[in-house]
């Protein structure tokens, strides 16, 4: 099992020495940073495979952090808010999952494993506002508008149960970046399996 790579940006420096402790050895911590831009900077040079952020930190928090490389690495916030409005600014930013300080050792490996596949993961004291959320856009929103044309095509593709590999090839991109489009149809339609895509796609005529 190859470890994963995680960036620790949080402006608390003990915190972070005990965080690298509690990941075990399932998680190889290859860069840390105090602030978001610095830590923009490490993930730029170690090319991560998960980034763990706190929310609140010099230079835009986590916040700046996910809007700059959310798109290229999955970001998880680790934080001690708990307010509705710091969870839903996360998740609308970009961040793949939102995790409380709290979070026991053991729960906090399993959700970061998750998240390293993929997968969004929220603290369960928070798990309500997510699905209350996801409710409210599922009544007001049509199904699929946030998707971009190139997501659209991706979904196709995944509906038909092509590959990463296959879809590359056709779309002419990398597995990674099918991948990385993958993610992003996950949190703007708030599914949280790639099979829960192609029950999406049937549902609404996406084939």
């Amino acid at each position: 099992m190859t470890p994963v790579k995680v960036v620790i940006a949080d402006d608390h420096s003990i915190w972070r020495s005990g965080l690298r402790t509690d990941l075990g050895e399932n998680f190889t911590v290859v860069g840390e940073a105090a602030d978001a831009k610095e830590a923009i900077q490490v993930i730029e040079a170690t090319d991560p495979d998960l980034v763990l952020s706190d929310l609140h930190m010099p230079h835009g928090g986590g916040i700046a952090l996910v809007k700059a490389v959310g798109d290229r690495v999955p970001v998880v916030m680790l934080t001690v808010s708990e307010a509705e409005a710091d969870l839903l600014d996360a998740i609308a930013a970009g961040a793949l999952g939102y995790l409380v300080k709290s979070t026991s050792s053991e729960e906090l490996r399993d959700q970061l494993w998750k998240a390293s596949k993929g997968e969004p993961v929220f603290s369960s004291t928070l798990a309500a506002l997510v699905l209350t959320e996801f409710r409210r856009l599922h009544k007001t929103e049509i199904p699929g508008e946030a998707l971009s044309e190139r997501e659209r095509e991706v979904l196709q593709l995944v509906a038909r149960g092509h590959t990463y590999k296959e879809i590359g090839e056709e779309l002419f991109i990398s597995p990674k970046t099918v991948e990385n489009h993958v993610r992003n149809i996950l949190k703007k339609l708030q599914l949280n399996r790639k099979q829960e895509l192609i029950r999406y796609a049937l549902d609404h005529g996406i084939d």
